[in-house]
């Protein structure tokens, strides 16, 4: 199959010391696009259908080929998936999810890499200087909902709560970010907070308590893979659950303040194009954010708790589809 020829251009890469890397493209070149998606679960998927949407969209079907493999949750596997695009010398790689992307950006310094799905860049990287541009070879979106705001949707729906779960993978540093700056705010507001941390899903059943009057998860790929074990203990003990996107709400959740998963992938298949078609340098390219959150509900739950939503709340995952029937 014929490549493009990548141009590599040396720059003085203040925090990574890594070489930046353009691409220049001309009509009728192909293109192998290598995915690595950490595990399968509604919001990864989405994001990952969005991105391979808008790429086919612009360059189109006969130009562009993806290699997609899912590492079914396992950092290991990714590290694997990695090394094999590598191998094969992709002309990009999109990694989706934080793990994916720590294995990427370990895997290769030359190859463009995309994260999507990614809520922190400078937390999963190790980037204490970050600024919003990660530099050398990586760019990418983030899924971060403004975690602030969050709590303050926890507060609107339960003004009455005093204590509040956390409960979070330890694993996924991005969890761990989101938990403590959630706790910060909620203590603000007057809740006392307790983490509920699980190194990984065999641990889940067994600190999924119920002993808190919300419980508040964030944008974790371990909790989301495992809705049903979190939903099958609050459920039964009217312990609602706050989210923080709308795929684990649609499974165990009340209410969340979430992005589109799908927009997320559309937007990072943007950048896609415009390093391998325009030959953009994806050294300079700011990571991007989601333009709009919505407060969405899961009708199914709400109901079943009693729970009254306002009116600026729309119904989301299967029970927004439900009700579109």
């Amino acid at each position: 199959m014929k490549r493009k020829a990548l141009a590599i251009t040396l720059a003085a890469a203040m925090a990574m010391g890594t070489c930046a890397v353009t691409a220049s493209a001309a009509d009728g070149d192909k293109y192998t696009i290598g995915i690595c998606q950490l595990v399968q679960h509604e919001a990864l998927d989405a994001a990952t259908q969005g991105f391979k949407d808008e790429v086919t969209k612009e360059l189109g079907e006969d130009a562009v080929t993806f290699d997609e493999q899912n590492a079914q949750g396992d950092s290991n596997t990714c590290s694997t998936i990695i090394n094999s695009f590598v191998s094969n010398n992709v002309d990009l790689i999109l990694a989706n999810a934080t793990p994916a992307l720590q294995a990427a950006a370990a895997g290769t310094s030359d190859i463009p890499i995309l994260g999507t799905s990614v809520t922190e860049y400078g937390v999963a990287l190790g980037l204490d200087d970050f600024d919003g541009t990660v530099g050398g070879n990586i760019s990418g979106t983030a899924d971060l909902a403004p975690l602030d705001q969050q709590a303050a949707m926890l507060n609107e729906l339960f003004p009455d709560a005093k204590n509040v779960g956390l409960l979070y993978c330890s694993a996924e540093a991005n969890s761990q970010y989101q938990v403590d700056t959630v706790k910060a705010e909620l203590e603000k507001l007057g809740y006392t907070c307790e983490y509920y941390a699980f190194p990984d899903s065999t641990a889940l059943s067994s600190v999924a308590t119920t002993a808190s009057d919300v419980i508040y998860v964030p944008t974790d790929n371990t909790v989301a893979s495992n809705t049903e074990i979190i939903n099958n203990i609050c459920l039964p003990a009217k312990v609602p659950v706050i989210t923080g996107e709308e795929g684990i709400c649609s499974g165990c959740g009340v209410a969340t303040l979430s992005i589109s998963y799908y927009d997320l992938g559309v937007t990072t298949g943007k950048m896609a194009v415009k390093i391998l078609k325009d030959g953009e340098d994806i050294s300079t390219m700011p990571i991007e954010y989601a333009p709009n959150f919505t407060k969405e509900y899961n009708k199914d739950i709400c109901e079943e708790l009693g729970i009254e939503v306002p009116d600026d709340y729309v119904a989301s995952g299967e029970a927004a589809e439900e009700t579109a029937k």
